[in-house]
């Protein structure tokens, strides 16, 4: 079942593995320590993330997970979902919708403390977001299932924008980027994503009725940032760490603004492959 030895373990992993996101690190953590130490929570644990490519969404709910369930993805009570993948024809949206809600209450029937993972939270249709609002809330019983123990995340590319062009506007201010807090980033957040009439969560009742509880923002990764990756991709394959590699392979991928050259625009997704290329 799910066992949670690892809060302190993940904070560490967090600590050395998750480069350049503090506030990341300190959201998430009081999220699930809060919610951890709660024998009796009041919903369940909701929390979404957002930010551009390759600053970490996804390697933070595998890592979070992992701590979470001995099988981390892999285990029968981890529900991870892509619009892409599960949903992709808006004809059947009915039927989706239909076999999304039995699959989420059949399996918080089976193990109250289940995960469910949604990717591209910004694509899904607003249809199948209605789906999942009622076992986000405060009530006791849906369904007939007591759901309140089960973790929500969404991750999403929306705002990812707004959160750069913030942290930019912020550095031309001179407050370095370990400064910046949730209250500097939420009002961007709030426009781009639930204010937004191309986003899923718009209109949807998740953002009226407070659904949320931890907004996590992913802000855009600096030069030093990428050269943390490259290092720890290197490391984890089993290769040589020369420093004239590690530059060459930082220098070739695209950063952003123009002129500056500040934040990859890529974050630290192509590293892995690009690595491939000096060897």
């Amino acid at each position: 079942r799910a066992g949670h030895a690892g809060s302190c373990s993940l904070e560490f992993d967090l600590a050395t593995n998750l480069v350049g996101q503090p506030l990341v690190r300190q959201q998430v953590m009081k999220g699930l320590r809060e919610f951890l130490e709660n024998p009796n929570p009041v919903k369940p644990l909701v929390m979404s993330f957002h930010g551009s490519t390759g600053t970490g969404k996804t390697y933070v709910s595998s890592m979070l997970i992992r701590y979470l369930f001995q099988k981390g993805l892999q285990s029968p009570y981890v529900h991870h979902f892509s619009p892409i993948v599960h949903f992709p024809h808006a004809e059947l949206i009915e039927q989706y919708k239909e076999s999304l809600k039995h699959w989420i209450q059949g399996n918080l029937t089976k193990c109250g403390r289940s995960a469910f993972l949604f990717d591209e939270m910004d694509k899904m249709h607003p249809g199948l977001i209605d789906v999942i609002i009622p076992f986000l809330g405060p009530s006791w019983v849906v369904y007939g299932t007591n759901y309140r123990k089960a973790i929500f995340i969404f991750i999403s590319n929306a705002g990812g924008e707004q959160i750069n062009n913030m942290t930019l506007a912020l550095w031309r201010a001179h407050k370095d980027r370990e400064e910046i807090t949730l209250q500097d980033l939420e009002p961007a957040i709030s426009k781009a994503v639930f204010e937004n009439p191309q986003s899923g969560f718009w209109k949807s009742g998740i953002i009226n009725e407070r659904l949320i509880d931890f907004v996590v923002p992913f802000l855009p990764l600096k030069h030093h940032h990428v050269k943390q990756c490259i290092i720890s991709e290197l490391v984890q394959q089993g290769l040589e760490v020369r420093p004239g590699v590690v530059q060459e392979v930082a220098d070739s991928i695209p950063y952003f603004p123009e002129e500056e050259k500040l934040f990859s625009s890529t974050g630290c997704k192509t590293v892995g492959s690009r690595i491939s290329f000096f060897f």
